[in-house]
């Protein structure tokens, strides 16, 4: 019987090929089962060192669980009640914000009217069938979606996490198992990778999140735009959706100031701030802060964002920068998809050293003869 490595190139390759269609298939069918359950496991893993500091102490496993699991809620709900105090001020002034709302829908329909000739009944024939498309998804939902929904995300995330906490070791030793025993230890290195990689992600991507928020509202707080705080903290959240998150915490911040404030300088400003929170972002806050041990290329990060969401909605579009992290490190470690492991890194053969994209030595002599 062929060894992994004496078979074709094709045969491998069409393998790999199949096991992503599979997987892909099995999340978007699967993905009002599967995307709570990869929540709860980022989570899971972010609060395990708090678990296990509880234990050492001495407290008793589901006691340690159930206090580290406490300890997330609170956090959360009190960002929660934050928000909820700027959304009830915000909601005040609902009325005149869909006045000038209104007052900008007005505009953009008279501009289109006027520079591509749309009739004003052709614009409302296009806006009566995005609305009756988008009734007809919403309507569409079964019982396991209905169940499956926000209400019941949320009382089930806390259970998926106790429980991934509660059965962690179990749930480790049987991956370890599902392989021949000589692949033991790099199964054992694969798995702790992972666990660095999620656990530097989470912890990261919470430090950037409050940094941005920071930054956002200072930037707002300078500039006299109402509600700059809820505003700041809305575009931090919406920037944990890579890439595309930042461009439409933009437009929405943007809109909601124009409406209040219809000044140029000021809608210029918010951009500045944002571009400006962007830069620091980009090239400060995620190498030093959210950047772990495996590196990603843009590209590929921007499509599988955006695979991500076509699969799952905003939640696969977060779950994907980690699902590619880890799937790096799995590839990294099989020869079979070590390939697919270069495809999804960040290092050029150039910054590699590699000699297969290395011109000849005469030829390089020709070219800095040439130059």
């Amino acid at each position: 019987m062929l060894s992994e490595s004496d078979r074709p190139h094709y045969h491998q390759f069409s393998h790999s090929l199949l096991s992503l269609a599979i997987i892909t298939a099995a999340i978007y069918l699967g993905q009002d089962i599967l995307v709570p359950l990869a929540m709860a496991g980022l989570l899971a893993v972010f609060l395990q060192p708090i678990e296990t500091w509880l234990i050492r102490r001495g407290m008793h496993k589901v006691i340690a669980i159930s206090l580290a699991l406490l300890l997330a809620i609170i956090v959360i709900s009190g960002i929660g009640v934050l928000l909820s105090i700027q959304l009830a001020d915000f909601t005040d002034d609902l009325p005149k914000l869909r006045q000038h709302l209104n007052e900008v829908y007005a505009d953009v329909r008279r501009w289109i009217h006027n520079e591509y000739n749309v009739s004003y009944r052709q614009q409302d024939k296009y806006i009566q069938k995005a609305q009756a498309e988008t009734l007809t998804s919403l309507q569409s939902a079964d019982t396991l979606g209905i169940i499956s929904g926000p209400l019941g995300t949320l009382i089930l995330l806390p259970i998926y996490v106790f429980l991934l906490l509660y059965y962690r070791t179990m749930l480790m030793h049987f991956v370890v198992v599902l392989f021949p025993q000589r692949h033991a230890d790099r199964v054992r290195e694969i798995l702790s990778e992972v666990k660095a990689v999620v656990q530097s992600y989470v912890v990261g991507l919470l430090i950037e999140t409050a940094c941005v928020a920071g930054l956002n509202s200072v930037g707002l707080l300078l500039l006299h735009v109402q509600y700059a705080i809820l505003l700041g903290i809305m575009a931090a959240i919406l920037n944990l959706v890579p890439y595309i998150g930042g461009l439409v915490a933009t437009f929405l911040t943007v809109l909601v100031t124009m409406s209040y404030q219809p000044d140029l300088s000021v809608g210029l400003g918010v951009v500045g701030v944002f571009l400006l929170v962007q830069f620091i972002d980009n090239n400060l806050l995620v190498p030093f802060i959210v950047a772990s041990k495996v590196r990603i290329n843009a590209l590929v990060s921007i499509v599988g964002v955006l695979i991500g969401g076509a699969l799952a909605g905003v939640s696969g579009m977060f779950l994907s920068i980690p699902a590619i992290a880890i799937l790096k490190i799995i590839f990294d470690r099989v020869d079979s998809l070590r390939a697919w492991g270069v495809l999804l890194g960040d290092q050029t053969p150039e910054q590699e050293g590699s000699k297969l994209f290395r011109l000849p030595r005469r030829r390089r002599k020709a070219v800095i003869t040439e130059n």
